[in-house]
């Protein structure tokens, strides 16, 4: 192996590939733009939460891509035993809706539950993927394709449900 191609293996193992040149690996399964959350019953004491924005899952099977970046709104029921820490990551939920920050949660190995059209009546909902909290991706970089997609797809309007 020449000295050239052993720097360059050492670079992209010290410090990743070259951004755009390859996915990354990660363990998140859903990447979202939140527009807007809806607390069921009340806020005080939720059992259930929709989710409205833009949404990236993880592509099953395959742990460097993910889904092409679609609108809608996912709708979630408090996990039976973690109701505390549902409702913990439901408040950081409220809490960045509508700043356009882009945060992960769920995992590629946990049930993510299903997009729904805005159209759509609320029933039926999934249970909520606890996983390793809301994390935000402000340190991935603006080029990784999920979180371009997310950013580049337009908000819903305010009023619209």
């Amino acid at each position: 192996m020449s000295r050239r191609m052993l720097v360059v293996a050492l670079l992209v193992t010290l410090c990743g590939p070259p951004v755009g040149s390859a996915a990354y690996s990660d363990r998140i399964g859903v990447y979202a733009r939140i527009d807007k959350v809806i607390f069921e019953p009340d806020a005080a004491a939720p059992e259930r939460i929709q989710l409205w924005g833009a949404f990236a899952f993880a592509r099953e099977g395959d742990r460097n891509y993910y889904e092409p970046a679609r609108t809608g709104y996912l709708y979630y029921a408090l996990q039976p035993g973690k109701e505390e820490v549902c409702r913990k990551e439901w408040a950081d939920f409220k809490a960045i809706a509508g700043t356009d920050q882009v945060i992960g949660f769920g995992s590629r190995s946990v049930a993510t539950g299903r997009l729904r059209e805005g159209k759509a009546k609320p029933s039926d909902p999934d249970a909520y993927p606890v996983a390793n909290g809301l994390v935000r991706m402000s340190d991935r970089s603006s080029d990784y394709a999920p979180i371009r997609e997310l950013k580049a797809l337009p908000r819903k309007r305010e009023g619209a449900r």
